[in-house]
């Protein structure tokens, strides 16, 4: 959803992903989709960006992988994180003095602060999804409740690609 959102809003979006998802990526908005397996940070950087690095850098991974995204980011530039409930090192953050914003979708669910902007996000998405700008991704395997363990080894195995989905009709 992440390439998706970010290209209808017009940003043209380079990301890293395995060389199995590349053609997926493309196919979601990507401009590129680097192999992060073959190609260090450093070298897409300089290959893309001719070494001045990304103005934003949007990273649903954490801990070794936003230190990378720190590295990506141009001076002065940006970077998002989903998932920063991990101890890094800000110095590369620090010396190329950028900003690092980080979200927590559910905070306005559970504090009731920001709600307003939180449903005005949810309905421009929403429209989005509605236009057709918006495909899920999912995973053509299925389970039942009864294999939701199974479902789960699937997703750790990153042998799925996009959400799994776990069939809770049988159950009901």
């Amino acid at each position: 959803m992440a390439i998706q959102l970010a290209a209808a809003y017009g940003a043209k979006v380079f990301t890293t992903v395995s060389a199995g998802s590349r053609a997926t990526a493309l196919r979601m908005g990507a401009i590129d989709a680097i192999d992060y397996r073959a190609e260090t940070v450093e070298a897409y950087v300089r290959r893309v960006t001719g070494d001045a690095g990304f103005d934003i850098v949007f990273d649903t991974i954490g801990g070794q992988h936003l230190e990378q995204s720190f590295r990506a980011a141009r001076n002065g530039g940006q970077v998002v994180s989903t998932m920063a409930l991990t101890t890094v090192n800000l110095k590369a953050m620090h010396l190329k003095g950028l900003s690092l914003h980080v979200i927590f979708m559910l905070l306005p669910l559970l504090t009731g602060e920001g709600r307003e902007r939180h449903g005005a996000i949810l309905r421009d998405v929403a429209a989005l999804a509605d236009a057709g700008h918006l495909q899920p991704l999912v995973d053509e395997t299925r389970f039942t409740l009864a294999a939701a363990t199974d479902a789960y080894q699937y997703l750790e195995s990153r042998e799925a690609t996009g959400k799994v989905v776990i069939d809770i009709a049988e159950a009901a």
